[in-house]
């Protein structure tokens, strides 16, 4: 059998799953993308859809803003009602879907989520991509507008005014058509509580179960797994390509230390996943060009329990999730942020952690030049020697030092 076989998954609980890490971008406004896939679906069932589109807008509202890495960028989507900046978002995550089959349909109400309906037509799209996308940037406005609200005793007090406010743009914002069955389906009490934790989640478990699951092998779930690698390194200009090289060179030592073929693609899928918690870390952190304080500090030590929490949930990805999570633990206990040490970390975990840390060391960050490799190699020993990373893995990687420096960055010495 091929050892590729042994990594199956379901992709609408992957989707699920990591749609929470978009939903960290917001930092404090969280479930952006699953209230709007919720709020869309209820307007989808006041016009009668038939459940694959409710599927489809479902899976929509909850990757909408998988264009969106930048903190900064977040902020201006919900604290403006229309932004001259937001075609940008549109059109990046319509190029991550596009170039995953599965998830390609919806590309295009990605792409157009931002764009008026009164502008639409000029752009001679069928009339189903019309509809939906705009129903989506109906019910991703609508959130913006109630997102301070909920939690809060005074939520079913400013539902009027919210809606009252999304009908005056109905003809040139959106469909007439959209903002009747909007109108009517938050006419009720209902439709504003599910929006609210922990209502939530029994609401998206309740249609989660009439989902038939799509399994996905090893080569759809690497991608899958890209493309989320790609929306993380994006919050930085110093981290692109950070979760590639990790995944290479993960991969590379898993080989030279004589790990079967579904350890190895495991490790590459770690690597990838490793980093999705640092969503939530703000821009200002993560690009300051000087020491971080013990807050700012505390806020970046949050990002790999965050990997655990949306990884954990994705069957399948059990082992995966806690090399993920353990990328800053160390062999002597004194990581974060369980504290795992000697025989509780397997192989595969120090793996993934000699491979961050190589990577890093190898690229442009903001208090510092990349290191050429006999500096990489001198750092990794003084934290193997402290006890921080493996010895063994770093000899590893010492003995293959320039094949290791290749696969980290991609480039040549």
């Amino acid at each position: 059998m091929n050892a590729s076989l042994e990594i199956r998954t379901d992709l609408r609980q992957a989707v699920f799953a990591l749609s929470d890490a978009l939903d960290l971008v917001g930092v404090d406004d969280y479930h952006h993308g699953k209230r709007v896939g919720l709020m869309a679906v209820e307007c989808g069932r006041i016009l009668g859809l038939e459940t694959n589109d409710l599927n489809l807008l479902l899976d929509a509202g909850l990757l909408h803003d998988c264009g969106v890495s930048s903190t900064e960028v977040h902020h201006h989507l919900v604290e403006e009602m229309d932004w001259p900046g937001a075609q940008a978002h549109c059109e990046r995550g319509n190029a991550l879907l596009s170039a995953f089959a599965p998830l390609a349909p919806l590309a295009p109400l990605v792409l157009y989520h931002h764009t008026h309906w009164d502008q639409l037509p000029a752009l001679e799209l069928d009339e189903r991509t019309q509809l939906f996308s705009n129903l989506i940037f109906l019910a991703d406005r609508v959130d913006t507008l109630a997102a301070p609200h909920y939690g809060q005793q005074s939520l079913l007090f400013y539902r009027g005014r919210i809606r009252d406010t999304i009908a005056r743009y109905g003809g040139t914002f959106f469909a007439p058509r959209l903002l009747e069955a909007f109108l009517h389906a938050s006419d009720n009490e209902a439709f504003w509580l599910y929006l609210e934790p922990p209502h939530i989640h029994a609401r998206l478990g309740e249609m989660a179960q009439y989902r038939q699951p799509q399994l996905i092998g090893y080569p759809q779930l690497r991608q899958l797994a890209e493309i989320f690698s790609r929306i993380v390194d994006a919050k930085s200009a110093f981290t692109v390509e950070h979760s590639h090289g990790v995944a290479n060179l993960a991969r590379l030592l898993g080989e030279l230390a004589g790990l079967p073929e579904a350890s190895q693609q495991k490790l590459e899928i770690a690597g990838l996943l490793h980093d999705l918690g640092k969503l939530r870390v703000p821009d200002e952190i993560l690009e300051k060009p000087a020491k971080l304080t013990l807050e700012e500090r505390a806020a970046m030590e949050r990002h790999s329990f965050e990997t655990y929490q949306i990884l954990r949930r994705i069957p399948g990805l059990e082992e995966i999730a806690r090399w993920a999570a353990y990328h800053h633990e160390a062999p002597d206990g004194e990581g974060y942020p369980f504290h795992r040490k000697g025989s509780e970390l397997p192989l595969e975990a120090r793996i993934i952690s000699v491979a961050d840390v190589f990577q890093a060391l190898a690229q442009n960050r903001p208090y510092r030049a990349a290191l050429p490799p006999a500096e990489v190699l001198d750092h990794l020993r003084q934290l193997a020697a402290a006890g921080h990373l493996d010895a063994e893995v770093v000899e590893l990687a010492e003995r293959h030092l320039d094949t290791c420096w290749r696969a980290a960055t991609g480039g040549t010495l």
